[in-house]
This record gives structure tokens, sequence and C-alpha cells, in this order.
């Protein structure tokens, strides 16, 4: 008999969910033009949109805000994050930033000269802007197993080498500053690296002297993932593999608002000297003193506690087997999801779930409103919105996954909320055929993801007919 297991925490505290009726919803569908983004936080049940901020954070952090230094500069809340940051993750020097993009943007802007390429196992969207603004070409170097959503490959996030190999001799190593190396990959489904490929990676760069730099924001979910389902690693504490994984980097940037358990802050971490003493520089033009870097003392006290907490097999453990909870009763239900299912969501193969609206009609889009609409569970569109268009040619980039992403906070729902998110996903697929696509009638020139604005194509001018 396999016994139920139970949330690792018990709560102390309560906020009241929105439940609006139909009509209601509806109302606030057509007000935020149809982009869940827009819809506003006191209108949404369920709240899937993003794990970037949304965490519950504990007694210990709670506790830890009131003992936040705010001095403008050498603040004793820096010393200790900094100090939790290299014993950790193990790096030399640690810059604090207001969120991971404020370090995306110090690297982006001192890494990359006009012409450059930046190859990475799949984009994120604020890593690849940052990129592009620069002068960059990104290039994707993922394995061609995260394109297919149903490939059951235990490390979809890997790159692969023969595409690395053949970018260095094709453009030469000097016009690539750096590979770009995702853990977990967010746009694959949330997919894992394997610790022999980060190894792989890191040995290929350092032979031609190029630094390879992680996108860290998930990688405790890695680290599990490695635990699980690679050979040597079974036995191991978290803390352990995930030193070992970023021993494989030169650096990372880092959103804290995921796997370090807090609503706002990030930083940048790297081993060399001289470009930590150049991210100085930049941080106090973008960010404000590398003893706060847009981060309150307060925040730098519960960011120290959140990645320890977060490096603590029990909670990790639940963490991901929230996530299969609800895409394990997908997969039953026949509901075409991103497999095998992730660490940080669970991905909707939105072109699977509506073959009858082309990639032109935003299907994911599309279907996160629906979603919206059905139950006022809030989720997000990955797929051509997100992908934006080419920066040469300004045509649509687009993507080989159109998902919709179902993302769950970390400590703020129980399974009975994912059980509600089930059953509206599986009414919605019995009557697909019903949802119609969208056109775009404003479209923001940078990330429009956010901002864009949709109305229905229907005749009725209903999105569910």
């Amino acid at each position: 008999m396999n016994r139920r297991t139970a949330e690792p925490y018990k709560i102390k505290s309560v906020e009241t969910l929105a439940m609006l009726s139909y009509e209601e919803r509806k109302d606030s569908l057509n007000r935020a033009g149809y982009n869940t983004f827009l819809i506003d936080s006191e209108d949404v049940y369920i709240d899937l949109l993003t794990d970037s901020g949304t965490t519950a954070m504990s007694d210990k952090q709670w506790g830890a805000i009131m003992t936040g230094d705010e001095a403008y500069a050498g603040s004793k809340s820096w010393k200790k994050l900094e100090a939790t940051v290299r014993d950790v993750y193990g790096y030399k020097y640690v810059l604090p930033t207001h969120q991971g993009r404020g370090a995306e943007n110090i690297l982006s802007q001192l890494k990359i000269k006009k012409g450059d390429f930046v190859p990475g196992n799949m984009y994120f969207t604020t890593t690849r802007a940052h990129q592009e603004m620069n002068g960059a070409t990104f290039v994707d170097v993922i394995i061609d197993e995260a394109h297919d959503p149903v490939a059951e490959h235990p490390f979809k996030g890997n790159v692969d080498l023969n595409k690395l190999k053949t970018l260095i001799d094709k453009v030469g190593p000097n016009n690539i500053p750096y590979v770009c190396l995702a853990v977990t990959v967010n746009l694959a489904g949330g997919q894992p690296v394997s610790m022999q490929n980060m190894r792989e990676v890191h040995e290929l760069c350092s032979l031609h002297k190029i630094d390879v730099f992680f996108d860290a924001t998930r990688c405790v979910e890695n680290a599990y993932f490695i635990k699980e389902r690679e050979v040597g690693y079974a036995g191991k504490l978290i803390a352990d593999i995930l030193k070992e994984m970023l021993s494989y980097s030169d650096g990372c940037t880092m959103s804290g608002k995921k796997d370090c358990l807090v609503n706002i802050g990030g930083f940048l971490a790297m081993n060399d000297e001289g470009l930590y003493i150049r991210s100085r520089e930049l941080v106090v033009v973008y960010e404000g003193m590398p003893s706060y870097g847009g981060m309150a003392g307060r925040d730098m006290e519960a960011m120290a506690i959140g990645i320890r907490e977060a490096i603590d097999d029990h909670y990790i453990e639940h963490r991901i087997s929230q996530v299969r909870h609800l895409g394990s009763q997908l997969v039953e239900a026949g509901v075409p999801i991103v497999l095998p299912i992730g660490g940080h969501a669970v991905f909707l193969d939105a072109q699977a779930f509506l073959p009858h609206l082309s990639q032109d009609e935003f299907p994911a889009q599309a279907l996160a409103a629906a979603l919206y609409l059905d139950s006022g569970v809030r989720s997000m569109e990955r797929g051509i919105i997100s992908a934006g268009r080419n920066i040469d040619t300004g045509e649509n980039n687009r993507p080989k996954l159109e998902l919709v992403r179902l993302t769950i906070p970390r400590r703020v729902y129980t399974n009975n909320h994912m059980n509600v998110v089930v059953d509206s996903i599986i009414d919605l697929y019995k009557k697909r055929d019903t949802i119609s696509g969208l056109r775009m009638d404003y479209e923001p020139p940078t990330l429009r993801f956010f901002n864009a604005r949709f109305a229905p194509l229907s005749e009725s001018g209903e999105l569910l007919n």
C-alpha cells in the first residue's frame, strides 16, 4: 500500500481567495484584453501565473525580517547573505540585484559585444531580450527532444554538444562571450540538465576559453531530478548535488524569487575577480550600492534563510510531488501535457489541446484565457506570443512548443487546490472545440506577452461558444 503524504508545513496565516461568478470573470477577462497578465489579482481564485516572487515565506524568514539592517552601506544583512551564497553555491564573488533580470542586464552589458553569439539550452524571454539589446544573437543548442512535448527523455534540458561544437567552429570562440545554461529549462517544461552534461559542457568551453554562466533560478529543482534520475546520486544530499552542479560554471544569474524562497531579490555571482570589479561598478549605476543592490536589508535576511530552507530534502521532495500531483491526473484523463512532468509547473500542449486553431490564432493565449473564464484559475501563455519577433526580419518567431504554463507557487496551495485546477482543465478539454482563437489588438515592441491585448476571433465575439 502506498501511503499518502501531506505538506511538510502547517498553516499559520490565511488569505481569503476571490470566488467570482462566471459573468464577473468574463467582465474581468474582457477588461484585461484576454491577457492573463493584466487580470487584477483580486479577481483570481487560484493563481498559477508564475512561481516568481509568489512564495509563502516561513516563520523563520518573517522573524528575520525584523532584524534587517537597512544601512545604506556595509549592511550586516548583506554580509549574512553574501556568506550564505558563498557557502551554499560555492562562488567567490556575489553582487545583489533587485531581481534576476538586474543580474542579466549587468552580465549582458559586460560580456557581450555587437555581433556576438550566445548559445543556450532554449531561450528565456528576459534573458534573450538583454542579450539581443546588447548586440548578440541567441542560438538554441538544446537537444532535439526538448522540442518534442511527448518525448520521455529524463534530461530534456541537456545541451547538444555537437550543436555547440558546430557553433564554436562556425563563429569562433572569440565571438561567444559565454554559454547560458538554464537549470532547469523553463520553456522546455521545467526540464532538468544532467550532471554529466553540465560537466561535458564546462570541459568543452574551458578548452576554448569560453565561460559558462548558469541561469540558476531553479537550480534546487534541477538537483532533485539528478538525485532521482542520474546514476550515482540517489544517496546524496541535495546540498551536495547542488554544490557539484554549480562547480561546472564560472558564475550565475539568480532570481531569488524562485528557489531562494523570497518575494523579491536576486544576485549575480562569479569566480573571476576582474569581472566582479567591473560588475560592481554597474551595480551602483543600475541597482544600488554593492551592499544592497536594490534589496532592503530585511529582504536579504529572508533570502539568506530561504537559500538554506530550499536545500532541505523534505521540502524539495514535496515541491516536486505537488507538481506531479497536478500533472499525473491530467495525463490519466488524456489531456496533452509536456512530458516528463517538470519541476516548477505543468505545461499544457495547447497545439494538441486545440488542434482546430493555427499558431497564428494564438492557441496557448486562448487556452489560458479560457481556463480563467471557466474557473478563475490564472495561468500563462508560453508560445508564439512569448517568443516575440525576429529582431532582424520582424517576423514572428515560431517555437515548436505552444504551451500554457500552470506554475505552482512554493508553499502556497494545497493539493486540493490542484484538484480544482484539474477538474476545470478536464472540463475544458471535453468542450475544446468551442474555444475560439484570438487576434492581437495591441502589440508592445518588447516582451509583448506582458502587455499585449487580444479579442476573440469568433463571429459571436465570445471566447467559449
